[in-house]
């Protein structure tokens, strides 16, 4: 291999694959909190405060993986100290959840962990309204519902189509998201954090295949 220097072996051979162009994603950090409440485990919820985009919705802590985060799993813990007043020693990472990335250039890193049963929540009302919790075990007998929103390319006005075969008439993919829908009472849990949260719970009950 004469023809690469030593230097770019040596590159080529340490480099880790990652996201391609995952440099201009914006990127997230979640934390899918649970707690033991009368010997039961539970999820937490939280309800975006109405001050903040996506007013009412339901999420987990969690939000934008800053600069001086030395890691996401850092971050994922900022963001339920900053938002619930949880100290971060009490956060207990119990693992990292499978990442996401969507459509519109985010990349999400959600973890799992769970809190003290007495944790004392100071919560901050300027990102988070209220929080509420399900218990693991009604989740795990919920089916949710599914409904599906598709997506499809829509060239700028002055895409160059004269530099691809069939020009106008190239034949675009399509896409599909698969929505999931959680209700609980007044709550629904959906998008991104029903997608996350029913991924925890099959970490939670793996199946036979899994385990093996």
């Amino acid at each position: 291999m004469k023809q690469l220097s030593d230097s770019v072996l040596k590159h080529l051979r340490n480099k880790k694959a990652t996201v391609l162009d995952s440099e201009t994603y914006t990127k997230f950090a979640i934390f899918v909190p649970l707690i033991e409440l009368n010997h039961e485990l539970h999820f937490i919820f939280q309800v975006r405060s109405r001050l903040v985009r996506q007013p009412g919705e339901v999420c987990f802590p969690g939000g934008k993986v800053d600069k001086t985060d030395p890691t996401v799993k850092y971050a994922a813990i900022r963001e339920l100290s900053e938002e619930l007043g949880v100290p971060p020693a009490d956060a207990e990472i119990l693992g990292e959840l499978d990442y996401l990335v969507t459509p519109f250039r985010l990349m999400l890193f959600p973890f799992i962990g769970i809190l003290p049963p007495d944790t004392a929540f100071n919560i901050n009302k300027d990102e988070v309204e209220d929080i509420f919790y399900v218990p693991v075990s009604q989740l795990l007998n919920m089916e949710p519902k599914e409904h599906y929103i598709k997506l499809e390319a829509v060239p700028e006005d002055n895409f160059p189509y004269h530099l691809i075969p069939n020009g106008e008439n190239y034949n675009w993919r399509t896409g599909v998201i698969n929505e999931q829908f959680y209700e609980h009472q007044n709550y629904v849990i959906w998008g991104l954090t029903a997608r996350i949260l029913t991924h925890a719970l099959k970490e939670l009950h793996p199946t036979d295949n899994q385990t093996k």
